[in-house]
């Protein structure tokens, strides 16, 4: 049976899903400086539309130009994060009350809204500091890290619960799986701020060659000056190449090791996760391929996106299967449908009051 806040956990899940895939869709429309200040616009609650909103707008930032369209783009952004914000606070303040009942998550709520402080203070500064590459990858990961944590935490008042112990081998190849779809995220983040995204547009190779000139170093130069505009990024086609390159590289790596990780699971008896995590892998490959050859088509570079949440969320409940200890109670279970391994197939996974998984 679900626990109290779960409904509230699974709508906050899936706006914060919405909330990623906004901030994709504003970034790649160019639309990042689309409010040159924040939290406002131009000093408005709304884009300027009005003639003295727009003489306002003119007198006060006569380097941005209002463009409609993009200012829209950028304050719905914030509206959705602003709703998910408040959501993620009723959440905490929801499990500060219920604090004392059996089984109410505590702590990562209240991570949770400690995240979210964090996510407007990178949002700021996404628009102070001019796009900065730094604060823009890490408000990305920010996006990525609450939308995550809100899964688990679903997934905990859910009711729903994984068996009861598994190999230590499928437990150290989930970690290896999350904290490589973890690093990749944040390569795309690095592609994605400083537009390295179609510095190859061809694949396998790059510019024809298998090792195309490549500058590295200042392609991760992490000690890049605040001050000047980044939209449309700084760096010359040789770091961006980098960058591109280290991209690939990562998505090699994790594709042999999350499909080791499926084998894994296929072995102890979880095939319809193994099955998930194969298609995720399958669609994200795709998609990374697909905006090099057609250029960064912007449905396809946000589905790319949608892809990279899609991956994490899958190996954030991997590992909520390969981690978490229950208590076995000894009753007859149809195993049809499971991700349990199939030694326990022979009774369900529950604790008092709670359902076994399966999915």
């Amino acid at each position: 049976m679900a626990k109290p806040g779960f409904r509230l956990a699974l709508f906050a899940t899936l706006l914060a899903l919405i909330v990623v895939l906004l901030g994709a869709y504003t970034r790649l429309t160019h639309a990042g400086l689309g409010c040159p200040d924040w939290p406002g616009c131009y000093g408005f609650i709304s884009v300027p539309k009005s003639e003295a909103q727009l003489a306002h707008a003119e007198l006060h930032y006569p380097d941005s130009p209002v463009e409609a369209h993009k200012g829209w783009n950028e304050m719905i952004h914030r509206y959705f994060a602003g709703t998910l914000g408040l959501l993620i606070s009723v959440l905490a303040g929801r499990a500060w009350v219920n604090r004392r009942h059996p089984g109410q998550p505590l702590k990562l709520p209240l991570f949770l809204l400690a995240v979210v402080f964090a996510q407007a203070a990178f949002g700021m500064w996404t628009v102070t500091l001019k796009l900065w590459p730094q604060v823009v990858t890490g408000h990305l990961l920010g996006g990525f890290a609450t939308l995550s944590l809100l899964f688990l935490l679903t997934l905990r008042l859910s009711g729903v619960l994984p068996a009861l112990t598994v190999p230590k081998r499928l437990q150290y190849w989930a970690t290896a799986g999350l904290l490589l779809v973890i690093g990749q995220i944040a390569l795309g983040g690095w592609v994605s701020s400083n537009y390295a995204a179609v510095a190859c547009i061809d694949f396998p190779t790059c510019h024809g060659q298998w090792l195309p000139p490549a500058d590295f170093a200042n392609g991760f130069h992490l000690t890049q000056h605040i001050g000047p505009n980044y939209l449309g990024g700084q760096l010359d086609s040789d770091a961006r190449t980098a960058i591109h390159l280290t991209h690939r590289i990562g998505a090699l790596l994790v594709t042999l090791v999350l499909l080791g990780l499926a084998w894994q699971l296929k072995v102890v008896g979880m095939t319809r996760l193994a099955g998930l995590v194969l298609i995720a892998l399958a669609a994200q490959i795709t998609l990374g391929i697909s905006n090099v050859l057609f250029h960064l088509p912007l449905p396809v570079a946000v589905a790319h996106n949608a892809g990279g949440a899609a991956l994490l969320l899958t190996m954030v409940l991997v590992n909520y299967h390969a981690r978490t200890s229950l208590v076995r109670v000894k009753q007859p279970v149809l195993a049809r449908w499971r991700l349990s391994p199939r030694k326990h197939a022979a009774a369900p996974i529950t604790i008092k009051g709670e359902t076994p998984w399966r999915f």
